[in-house]
């Protein structure tokens, strides 16, 4: 158990995925990798064969309870019925310039949310759910309507592979071009930095709640937007309008620090007023966590 928890923990670092070409590599790699976790973890109920089930409550009947999970969990389940199964996600990945920052020129923030969004959209197809893509700058710039054929999972991986990361961006009127665009109940799984005003973007994320959306927001940055390891004279630049500013690293520490955090905090929190999952990444985290968070949204539905 020990040796598969290891060799899932290599599938799943970034850097790992990195040096692998093709896309559709990446995602099976990442995938792969999860999947023989969660099979040596201590994790009860979380994994693909749990997808068409639930937890059996009173009102059901105990003709559908699976005694087979039961034998492997000792919980009762019940198998869900197709209707009840199928959730349409919809992917909505940033493709802004500020996206293409990297630290440790391994793994750019859109490198990282482009292999998140492939072996998301491998983990859907593989749970037969309709999954579909949207991309995005300052408006939506790329959309793929939801399916379940296996061709859809080399459609949505043709298109992401062909992504650059360019231009400014604004989150909030594309999220809510977002709203507007979907016709039914739908999981929103949104991949961005959030490098730009708050209170636009948590309107727009309250507006894909109210319209009766599940929303999983994986708030991405790079690792050392997160730990600030830098030292001495330091010019920053912003990405998307190319202004520079100088500043001492060792002195600026504390205060970026205290920002940063009071950034993700402020997200945290009013996400959980909302009702919208929130997810903080950086680039140098394996990709389970965010998997892991994917499969307790969609579970929960």
């Amino acid at each position: 158990m020990e040796r598969n928890r290891m060799a899932s923990e290599k599938y799943l670092k970034p850097e790992v995925i990195a040096r692998i070409k093709r896309l559709d590599l990446k995602a099976k790699f990442i995938v792969k990798g999860f999947l023989q976790g969660l099979h040596s973890s201590p994790f009860q109920g979380f994994s693909v064969e749990f997808s068409e089930h639930r937890r059996y409550a009173a009102g059901d009947d105990p003709k559908d309870i699976d005694w087979l999970v039961y034998a492997k969990t000792d919980k009762y389940y019940v198998r869900k019925f197709e209707a009840e199964t199928n959730l349409t996600g919809y992917l909505v990945v940033d493709q802004s310039a500020s996206m293409n920052y990297t630290f440790r020129q391994e793994v750019t923030k859109f490198d990282y949310a482009i292999c998140l969004a492939a072996a998301l959209a491998y983990l859907m197809i593989h749970q037969r759910d309709p999954v579909g893509l949207l991309t995005f700058g300052e408006q939506i710039c790329r959309s793929i309507a939801p399916g379940t054929r296996p061709s859809q999972l080399s459609t949505i991986l043709s298109v992401l592979s062909r992504l650059t990361p360019d231009g400014k961006t604004d989150i909030a009127k594309s999220l809510h071009q977002t709203a507007a665009m979907l016709r039914h109940q739908s999981l929103v799984m949104i991949i961005s930095d959030l490098l730009t005003d708050e209170e636009p973007v948590l309107e727009a994320l309250r507006r894909l709640k109210f319209s009766g959306h599940d929303v999983l927001l994986l708030h991405l940055l790079d690792e050392a937007e997160v730990t600030f390891p830098f030292s001495g004279a330091l010019e920053l630049c912003e990405p998307e309008t190319d202004s520079v500013m100088a500043v001492d690293a060792d002195g600026f520490r504390a205060e970026y620090l205290q920002q940063i955090q009071a950034f993700r905090e402020r997200y945290a929190e009013e996400c959980a007023q909302i009702g919208v999952d929130y997810l903080p990444l950086d680039t140098s985290m394996p990709f389970d966590k965010a998997l892991a968070e994917y499969l307790s949204k969609r579970r929960g539905n």
